[in-house]
């Protein structure tokens, strides 16, 4: 979370995770939120119902599930692979 907290900051990117299940890590500068079902595809279908909420045009959706990264750019949304943004943060 250290990563994406600085990323943010440095950025002035507004960011957002979403967590399966658990305690969110503390963040300064991240929304962490936890979606509110548990089961299979919880996350996602958070990661959708926000899209859905706030817009997707001009969101970028970091994630390496291919049917996630269909529905994101069904909404508007950027999608860039998990792993080119890990690296990305360094």
């Amino acid at each position: 979370m250290a990563a994406l907290d600085a990323f943010a900051d440095g950025t002035g990117d507004e960011v957002t995770v979403v967590l399966d299940a658990g305690e969110p890590p503390p963040a300064q500068h991240v929304e962490v939120l936890v979606a509110a079902r548990r089961g299979r595809d919880a996350a996602d279908d958070a990661i959708v119902a926000l899209l859905e909420a706030r817009g997707g045009e001009g969101t970028r959706v970091v994630t390496s599930d291919a049917e996630l990264a269909r529905r994101a750019r069904v909404l508007g949304a950027e999608v860039e692979g998990a792993g080119g943004f890990r690296r990305r943060l360094g």
